[in-house]
């Protein structure tokens, strides 16, 4: 490994004793360590957030076996880059004795179609699918392929295995170890890092990243964030732009600004993030901020999720035009998401309370011996489908959780539902 290679490169393992983290996959006696040892590796998917070792594994994998080994990544290939793979794949297998493996770096990019592109070729064995993933799979990767890999869910490091890799780098690397570094203080190591070895890397690289090498470097937490607050942008390139910017785009969307909402949308683009997470964050948008002043905003996300899903770029962004500029124009009410936290927080403060007898369900003779469903009112048998009864527990009687929005839509269905309940007093 090249000494200009990144600290995360240069100390990236090649072998599990290296590997830190993840013990309750990879320790010692583990399940995934002993199928990896084994030799009779499944298809899988790694799923966990950034900088916790998917990478570091699957190249762990590529050294313990003797399988073709070959590498995609979902940012910058297609269909075809895949059945070229599977092609070339299926053509080797005549010579070897077990299946290659095929790893895919960011398989939630994947669309529907690109997905399918691969189902052929692991319900067949030609390839032994290997996808990593930071986004739950179970909404990212299509049911059939799910259903042929086991899924294995990789966390945050703890403190005790961050401060393994400060040490590590510190005493081992080839470069630092030969630099004077004291470090006396860890908090703010740990509170920077959030449990990601990429990010502990870089910072310690920022932390070490001066031309005086020769006297003794103290490292304490005011240290770090001094030095974090100088040069963010180097620590951490995507991580607090991509928080800022999404944070912008969903400000301008909520204050209706189409213009500032398409602007940031268009950042976002050029900066590669993921079309999938931009559209879930307009469906939670669309249901938070908008809600009951245009129930048809949450179809309209819904829709660009889906079309997102199954088409890609670079033809979503017009779908993701088209859907940022609806949801910023429309109407805004938070009465929903309003009504449910305030609903949730008195469950909490009140506990299981007991459902009236007369809207319990009774389905045995002896239920109904007991009152369950005694002189319960079926609002269809009455006028306008309405007859005023008691829905909530007693000792809630009569508590209001949802306030209408201040909005023409909610404002309507308030004065309807008003008269009907006035004339039923």
């Amino acid at each position: 490994m090249s000494i200009l290679a990144p600290l995360a490169e240069r100390l990236r393992p090649s072998n599990f004793e290296e590997y830190v983290g993840q013990s309750h996959l990879v320790g010692k006696n583990a399940p995934l360590r002993k199928i990896i040892e084994s030799g009779n590796i499944p298809s899988m998917i790694l799923w966990g957030p950034p900088g916790v070792g998917k990478t570091t594994l699957v190249n762990i994998i590529s050294h313990l076996t003797n399988r073709n080994f070959y590498t995609l990544s979902a940012i910058n290939c297609g269909v075809k880059d895949v059945r070229e793979v599977i092609e070339k794949a299926n053509s080797n297998s005549l010579f070897e004795t077990s299946h290659p493996i095929l790893f895919i770096d960011e398989i939630h990019r994947f669309n529907k179609a690109q997905q399918d592109s691969l189902l052929g070729a692991v319900e067949k064995g030609i390839i032994t699918l290997i996808g990593a993933t930071t986004e739950n799979p179970s909404f990212e990767v299509i049911s059939p392929l799910l259903s042929r890999a086991q899924v294995y869910v990789l966390k945050h490091l703890e403190n005790k295995e961050i401060d393994i890799l400060i040490d590590k780098a510190i005493l081992k690397d080839v470069i630092l170890k030969e630099r004077k570094i004291k470090v006396i203080e860890r908090e703010a190591l740990y509170r920077f890092s959030g449990g990601d070895a990429r990010k502990i890397y870089n910072l310690i690289e920022l932390l070490t990243s001066t031309d005086n090498t020769e006297e003794e470097l103290i490292i304490d937490n005011k240290f770090v964030i001094d030095k974090l607050q100088e040069n963010i942008a180097l620590y951490d390139k995507n991580g607090e732009q991509h928080y800022d910017i999404i944070s912008a785009f969903i400000k301008s969307v909520r204050g209706s600004d189409a213009d500032a909402a398409i602007y940031w949308l268009a950042r976002m683009l050029e900066g590669g993030e993921d079309v999938k997470f931009i559209a879930r964050r307009l469906l939670i948008l669309a249901s938070e901020d908008i809600g009951l002043a245009n129930p048809n905003a949450l179809l309209m996300a819904n829709a660009c999720f889906e079309a997102v899903n199954k088409i890609g770029m670079p033809e979503a962004r017009i779908i993701l035009s088209e859907a940022v500029i609806y949801l910023a124009t429309s109407p805004k009410s938070n009465s929903a998401y309003l009504a449910i936290d305030t609903a949730i927080d008195l469950v909490r403060k009140t506990g299981d309370l007991s459902v009236p007898l007369h809207i319990r369900n009774a389905p045995t003779g002896l239920m109904k011996k007991l009152d369950y469903g005694k002189e319960y009112k079926y609002p269809h048998d009455f006028e306008n489908n309405f007859i005023s009864q008691q829905y909530l527990p007693d000792e809630l009687k009569n508590t209001t959780f949802y306030h209408s929005g201040k909005n023409a839509k909610e404002e309507n269905t308030m004065k309807i539902l008003n008269l009907i309940k006035k004339e039923k007093i």
